[in-house]
């Protein structure tokens, strides 16, 4: 286990390093997560373009609609004997 220095440096175990091909001067980048820390290894990905992310969300629009006309909506009969305001008038003196 790494421990943390008194200048937030922190050592990567050899073992952990090797596996993943860690070198003096690689760049790596750290990401806060919920419950976590991330050490990310290389460049940050590139950001995605206006264009490529209104197209990621139309796709995803697209997959939701296709999933939305599984369902069907039962209508509300038309005269259910009641209105919404009995319900809150219900158990009042007038």
């Amino acid at each position: 286990m790494a421990k943390v220095t008194s200048k937030l440096q922190l050592t990567l175990p050899k073992a952990v390093a090797d596996a993943h091909a860690v070198r003096p001067g690689t760049e790596v980048q750290f990401e806060s997560a919920v419950d976590c820390i991330r050490l990310l290894i290389g460049k940050p990905r590139p950001r995605l373009s206006k264009d490529e992310k209104l197209r990621l969300f139309r796709e995803a629009r697209e997959r939701q609609t296709a999933r939305n006309r599984r369902f069907t909506c039962v209508e509300a009969p038309r005269d259910r004997g009641w209105r919404r305001e009995d319900a809150y008038e219900r158990g009042r003196t007038r």
